[in-house]
C-alpha cells in the first residue's frame, strides 16, 4: 500500500510538471479597448459567427461593465444567443437587460426580440416531414411570445417594431385558439364529449373572431348531439348557422383540411 501511494504521488507530480511544459494560450484581446472589442463582436455578428461574437461581448461586458458599449453588448449578445440556438440564454439576457435598464432608448427592441425568440414559426426539418400542425405543439412558447409582443405594443405604441408585433400577435391568437380546437377534436374522436365541449367553448370565449371559431362551434353542436342534449345542440346550431351559414363542416364534418398556419 505504501508503494502504491508513492507511485500515485509520483504520477501526479509528473502530470503536473508536464502540464507546466504546455504552451500558454494567449488571449489576443488583452489590452483591447471597449471600442475594439465591440467592433470585433459586431463584425463576427455580421458574418454569422455567433460563437465568436458572444465571446467578444462577454469579454467586453466583464472588462467594461459600465460603459456605453456594455449596454449595447448585452442587447447584441441576446440576439447572438438566439441565432446560435441558445434560446434560454437569449431569453435570460433579455430579461436581465429589461431589469437593469428599463429606460434604455432601445428597450422596445428588447421586448420585440423576446417575442421573436419564443415565436418560432420555423417548423424545422422534422416538422415538414411529419406535417405537424404548429398548434399541436407545446403552447408555452406561443404564450410567452404573445406576452412580450403585448407589452411592446402597450408600452411603445409608436415603436417601429409595433406593427410587426401586432401582426404576430394576431397569428399567435389564431394558433392558441386552434390549439384548443385541436384538443377538442381529440376528445371527440375518443368519445369524451363533455371534455370536447369544454375545450371548444373555451376557444370561442377566450379567442373570439378567429378562424378556429367555426370548427369550435361545430364541435359543440356535434358533441351535444352525441350526448342527446337536443335543446343545447339546437341552440349551438342556431349560433353556428347565423355566423357561418355556408360552413364546409356541414358537408365534410371534422375531416382535416389544409392548415391555416401554412399561409403565414
Amino acid at each position: 500500500m505504501r508503494s502504491l501511494a508513492v507511485f500515485a504521488a509520483l504520477f501526479v507530480s509528473l502530470f503536473l510538471a508536464g502540464c507546466g511544459l504546455l504552451p500558454e494560450v494567449k488571449d489576443e484581446t488583452l489590452g483591447w479597448s471597449a471600442n475594439k472589442l465591440y467592433a470585433e463582436a459586431k463584425q463576427s455578428l455580421s458574418e454569422n459567427n455567433y460563437e465568436n461574437a458572444i465571446t467578444y461581448y462577454e469579454k467586453l461586458e466583464s472588462r467594461f461593465p459600465y460603459g456605453r458599449f456594455a449596454q449595447q453588448a448585452q442587447i447584441d449578445m441576446a440576439y447572438a444567443y438566439w441565432k446560435s440556438g441558445e434560446r434560454d440564454s437569449a431569453l435570460a439576457a433579455c430579461e436581465r437587460f429589461t431589469k437593469l435598464h428599463p429606460n434604455h432608448p432601445n428597450i422596445d427592441y428588447v421586448y420585440y426580440l423576446r417575442g421573436l425568440i419564443s415565436f418560432n414559426e420555423d417548423m424545422g426539418f422534422l416538422g415538414h416531414i411529419s406535417q405537424q400542425d404548429m398548434t399541436e405543439r407545446d403552447p408555452k412558447g406561443a404564450r410567452e411570445s404573445f406576452d412580450a409582443f403585448r407589452e411592446l405594443t402597450t408600452r411603445f405604441p409608436e415603436s417601429r417594431y409595433t406593427p410587426d408585433a401586432t401582426l404576430r400577435m394576431t397569428y399567435l391568437v389564431n394558433a392558441l385558439a386552434q390549439l384548443e380546437v385541436h384538443v377538442a377534436r381529440y376528445y371527440m374522436k375518443r368519445g369524451a364529449y363533455v371534455a370536447a365541449i369544454n375545450r371548444a367553448q373555451y376557444a370561442v370565449k377566450v379567442y373570439p373572431d378567429v378562424p378556429a371559431t367555426e370548427e369550435a362551434l361545430f364541435i359543440i353542436v356535434r358533441a351535444y348531439d352525441q350526448l342527446g342534449m337536443n335543446d343545447l345542440r339546437d341552440d349551438a346550431e342556431r349560433v353556428m348557422r347565423k355566423n357561418f351559414p355556408d360552413s364546409v363542416y356541414y358537408t365534410r364534418g371534422l375531416d382535416r383540411q389544409e392548415p391555416w398556419w401554412k399561409l403565414w
